[in-house]
């Protein structure tokens, strides 16, 4: 069941219910949910379920449900399962033909969205990016790739150097808009583009959880953005093959890396001198 990302007022009459009436609620963070259950004079007990103990909560769960009792899932704000725990769980209750009944409301992607001015009829939800390595080029390259309206979470520790990295991947002309402490106090929604944003915050750090939301690329994929893209998949092959990879063994990892298609790992590699 979703519940508030910064205003305890976004919460539902039908939530405050469930979360008045269950045997038990399941929460990522006890402490914070703990708060709310006060202010709403809840003493359900609490249990937690987060990224460390998924698997183990499940299966807690999933006892206390055989024995008919009813449970709440909650994350620290905003709806389960979307960058947050809990799709476990549920899918282990569906598995066994149990119901899942949603309780819907906030949600930092749809409160973003509706703000940004940008197209909303169908988007791509990136999440939060991945550290480093690989996993963080295939994604920033599923970002950039996207026709879709993209929505994306980041820490304010790692925003500037995100938004550094989108633009040195050739997205600096895209339009973005900033949102930060949504629904709070302090909320900011900002209108800019991501080269713009990448410069305001070389050297200083937002306060509060960020969402950015980016245009797709759409029909007029800027020239700068594919010679960006080209330049990346080149450096990459010629270091694949200065390692001593084939070129079948390079095909493969840049596929891996870039999301390309067969035949297009395999030009790449062979215009790296791959052999």
């Amino acid at each position: 069941m979703a519940t508030p990302i910064g205003n305890l007022s976004d919460l539902s009459n039908r939530a405050t219910e469930v979360l008045r009436s269950v045997g038990a609620c399941y929460a990522e963070d006890t402490r914070r949910t703990g708060r709310l259950l006060k202010a709403i004079g809840s003493t359900v007990p609490l249990r937690s379920l987060h990224a460390h103990n998924e698997q183990a909560r499940t299966a807690e769960a999933m006892a206390r449900l055989a024995d008919g009792m009813k449970l709440a899932l909650v994350s620290d704000g905003g709806t389960p399962a979307v960058s947050d725990p809990g799709a476990r769980l549920v899918e282990a209750v569906l598995e066994t033909g149990g119901r899942v009944s949603p309780v819907p409301g906030p949600s930092a992607v749809s409160a973003a969205l509706s703000a940004a001015g940008m197209p909303g009829r169908s988007f791509f939800f990136a999440g939060f990016s991945p550290r480093k390595g690989p996993s963080k080029r295939r994604w920033i390259n599923d970002v950039r790739a996207s026709r879709h309206t993209v929505v994306l979470f980041e820490s304010p520790w790692r925003t500037g150097r995100l938004l550094a990295d989108l633009a040195e991947a050739g997205l600096s002309d895209r339009r973005a808009v900033f949102c930060r402490e949504l629904t709070k106090l302090h909320e900011e929604v900002m209108r800019s583009s991501v080269g713009e944003l990448a410069a305001g915050f070389a050297e200083s750090r937002p306060r509060g959880e960020v969402t950015l939301v980016l245009e797709g690329c759409g029909e007029g994929v800027s020239a700068r953005e594919v010679d960006a893209a080209d330049t990346d998949i080149a450096d990459r092959a010629e270091q694949l093959a200065g390692a001593g990879f084939s070129r079948r063994d390079a095909a493969a990892r840049l596929a891996e890396e870039f999301g390309l298609k067969r035949n297009q790992a395999y030009k790449a590699a062979e215009a790296g001198g791959g052999v």
